[in-house]
């Protein structure tokens, strides 16, 4: 019991300590008179007073986006490491590590001394050497007020062996393309032939299932298109950077490849992870739409697979997963083979071009998301399947998804495809994930669920123009009573909403209760909002109130 008191002080005070940390940094970071680089010399520090390697069992990690999630080279284990959170005031950024067991559906945070400083948008890569190794390269460090930023170009790896971190520091960095030896500690620079990609931003790497070669994907770029105005570029080509020839004398190119299949639409922001039998599986990203004075995004949950080896895109369609076992091959005699040739027949004369769903949300507070899906039309198959189907005309159960994202981590280990996090916005805010979810890409049944996100947990703050040190002390102070009095204030407005009456369906409570959503919902979209959108919304918050009753 005295040694566990003693680490419960410990952690306390760490975290007291982190609490000071980051309310300093925030005050320097205020008054723009912070400097980056001793910000982050100044977690260094803190991190160096750690001298202990300390794992303990934890909850999932909390929300973040643009971390890493890697699978371990030779254990049923995922790591995560690193990312960002943001509740539409202050910008977090961390380093803490996690290992997830994924028999047992477990987390573990690992506390290792001289970690790499807080990041986010680094590269991250495992690598069975040495018992086990996680390479991180680069990345991005933010004040907590967003307006300015930090551009690693640092490597470090994480021996899993040891549990030690090292920086390594023999490295140069540019935009040109470099490989680094694992055997040497070096980087070489390539001077491949060919017509390289066009400069970039986040676009996503695999490798081909030989290892002698790199498929780049998509990215992102902004043109000059008038005077001190910029326009967005989302890329949806897609290169080859091959390697021929023996060790010391290989030579590299480049070569556009041209993919046939049903592609993805345009998106950034979208994840890749390396399937089974060499496919590269995509997930969600967000095509923004920009115009001169605003930028909206559509977001989206959808699944594609390439196929490197046939250089062939196809959209990544579940079966979904039956509510019962029994089930039996087709069997083709009688007028039963008639009515389903006849079906399938008209199925095959129908479009076949992909289609668009537009769902609504609205949260507690009334604010609305719309989202837009792109259903990918049906695959003409190249090889026959047989189809089942179960006996008594069973229905499927409903196919559970993850909601639209963008910016999620994913990896893929022993045929399973894990993600986690991400984000997606609505209007001015946005909604940082920490929902977890894994899919077997040999059944393609369905999603499974390893934990769940619920909304009423997420944070925003509306950001103050005119605030002072001594206003956010006094806020500091009375925060747990503002807490408290806003809790109180959030039941009333709740209470004033129209009452469900006794027996009354969903439609009776619509019909009698229009006007008064509508006002609501006018209130909450503006007065630029159109009537029909306005009445479309009312309804959908009317329902969501209904249904919580």
């Amino acid at each position: 019991m005295g040694k566990k008191g003693k680490k419960e002080k410990k952690v306390k005070g760490a975290e007291k300590t982190a609490a000071k940390m980051e309310k300093k940094v925030s005050k320097r970071s205020k008054r723009e008179e912070d400097d980056l680089e001793a910000l982050i010399a100044e977690f260094q520090s803190l991190d160096a007073k750690k001298t202990q390697v300390v794992e303990t069992t934890c909850p999932p990690p909390s929300p973040r986006l643009n971390g890493s999630l890697s699978a371990h080279p030779e254990k049923d284990e995922l790591i995560l490491f690193g990312g960002e959170f943001f509740n539409g005031k202050k910008t977090y950024l961390y380093n803490d590590l996690f290992f997830y067991n994924i028999r047992k559906n477990t987390w573990v945070k690992s506390e290792i001394p001289n970690p790499p400083p807080p990041r986010c948008s680094h590269q991250a890569v495992v690598v069975p050497q040495g018992g086990g190794q996680l390479w991180v390269f680069g990345g991005e460090f933010a004040s907590p007020n967003g307006e300015q930023f930090y551009h690693y170009k640092d490597l470090w790896v994480l021996h899993f062996a040891t549990h030690t971190w090292e920086n390594i520091k023999d490295f140069i960095y540019y935009n040109d393309v470099y490989s680094f030896s694992l055997d040497t500690f070096s980087w070489s620079r390539l001077s491949p032939s060919g017509s390289a990609p066009s400069p970039r931003s986040a676009c996503q790497m695999t490798s081909t299932p030989d290892g002698m070669g790199v498929i780049i994907y998509g990215g992102y770029s902004k043109v000059r298109v008038k005077k001190d105005v910029e326009k967005g570029t989302i890329h949806s080509d897609m290169f080859l950077l091959k390697r021929e020839g023996k060790d010391g004398q290989e030579k590299w190119s480049w070569s556009r490849l041209n993919p046939s299949g049903s592609k993805p639409p345009p998106r950034s922001g979208f994840s890749l992870a390396v399937g089974p039998a060499g496919r590269a599986v995509l997930f969600g990203g967000v095509c923004d739409e920009e115009e001169e004075e605003s930028l909206e995004g559509d977001f989206y949950n959808d699944l594609y697979l390439y196929d490197t080896v046939k250089n062939r895109w196809f959209p990544g369609v579940l079966r979904g997963n039956k509510t019962e076992k029994k089930k039996r091959r087709r069997v083709k005699k009688d007028m039963a083979e008639g009515e389903e040739a006849e079906r399938e027949e008209e199925e095959a004369a129908a479009p076949q071009g992909p289609t668009e769903i537009i769902k609504e949300i609205v949260t507690e507070d009334g604010t609305v998301m719309t989202i837009k899906e792109v259903i990918p039309g049906p695959q003409v198959q190249e090889e026959e399947e047989e189809e089942e189907e179960e006996e008594d005309g069973s229905a499927t159960a409903p196919l559970i998804e993850p909601c639209p994202r963008s910016s999620a981590m994913a990896t893929v280990r022993q045929g399973k495809l894990y993600l986690y996090g991400g984000m997606f916005e609505v209007g001015d805010r946005q909604f940082t994930l920490n929902d977890f979810y894994c899919l077997d890409l040999h059944k393609m049944d369905q999603w499974e669920v390893l934990v769940e996100m619920d909304p009423k947990t997420q944070e925003w703050l509306e950001e103050s123009e005119s605030e002072d040190d001594e206003e956010e002390e006094e806020e500091a102070k009375g925060a747990e009573g503002e807490e408290e009095e806003s809790e109180e204030e959030s039941e009333d407005e709740e209470e004033k909403h129209p009452a469900v009456q006794e027996g009354e369906t969903v439609t009776d409570y619509q019909n009698r209760t229009e006007q008064y959503w509508i006002g609501l919902a006018r209130a909450n979209m503006g007065s630029d909002a159109k009537d029909k959108k306005v009445a479309k919304v009312a309804l959908a918050m009317a329902k969501v109130f209904y249904e919580d009753q």
